[in-house]
């Protein structure tokens, strides 16, 4: 009898702690786990444009054009930067996020790019005007501009509530790649506060110029910065793309896609 109750109090603590395993794997009282859902594409415009439209609904409509929204998404292009601040380094790093009341609402769209860096550069001509063989590897995916970091293959962005000076997260955040040969080359890494969230790697193009589109959304958690790697090797004079007998992955970037920024508060 003695014996048949001490196995009987083992079993209950066995299937005790079993029920508290389970109810911690299912996330009772716990954080969810990151839960993404990843977009990816490559080719030409036409071969992405699917999934680019789909990435666009993921994030939610309608595309905000002025501040003061909650909902939606917002993106950049970069084809409407002025002349002055196009075909030479030190494009703005918070160029989209004026906080000048009378600054357009086209400048109020809440994106950060890495604080103090002076070497972002939008481009008209493909690049050209740094080698004359990067207009050839690359394409614009919108008309007629595109971007890159000349002196780092890394560039971060953080999110502002648009147009104000408030830290702001969105739960899904994608861009356009152009001339990815190395799929191993291009990825994006997300973060929740100082948390990876998730690494993904945009899918490498079959030809020269192909564009790679890649976006992720997450289900529970906030994306409060975006660590984006382009290539392996920045635009320089005489730095050859693979695809042009080169040593070196050089991509650069067109179109960014990301949900409404709303206030970490």
């Amino acid at each position: 009898m003695k014996t048949s109750f001490l196995k009987l109090t083992a079993l209950v603590a066995v299937v005790s702690f079993t029920l508290a395993s389970c109810d911690k794997d299912n996330n009772d009282g716990y954080p969810p786990p990151p839960k993404a859902t990843v977009l990816s594409a490559a080719g030409d415009s036409a071969s992405i444009i699917g999934t680019v439209n789909q990435f666009r609904s993921l994030l939610g409509d309608p595309l905000n054009t002025t501040p003061g929204k909650t909902g939606g998404r917002r993106e950049v292009n970069w084809d409407a930067v002025p002349a002055a601040f196009t075909n030479k380094s030190g494009f703005p790093f918070d160029f989209f996020n004026s906080t000048i009341a009378t600054d357009p609402d086209g400048r109020k769209r809440g994106l950060i790019l890495t604080p103090g860096v002076t070497t972002f550069r939008v481009d008209s001509t493909d690049f050209s005007e740094i080698d004359a063989s990067y207009n050839a590897a690359f394409n614009f995916f919108s008309r007629t501009r595109t971007f890159a970091n000349t002196a780092s293959t890394v560039t971060e962005v953080t999110f502002k509530v648009p147009g104000t000076n408030t830290d702001a997260f969105v739960n899904g955040f994608g861009l356009i790649f152009s001339d990815v040969d190395d799929a191993n080359s291009t990825m994006l890494e997300f973060y929740d506060g100082n948390k990876s969230i998730g690494i993904f790697k945009a899918p490498a193009g079959k030809t020269n110029g192909d564009f790679s589109f890649l976006g992720a959304q997450f289900k529970y958690n906030k994306v409060t910065r975006v660590k984006i790697t382009s290539g392996n090797k920045t635009l320089a004079p005489g730095v050859k793309d693979v695809s042009d007998g080169g040593s070196a992955d050089v991509v650069i970037m067109d179109d960014f896609f990301y949900s409404e920024p709303n206030s970490i508060q």
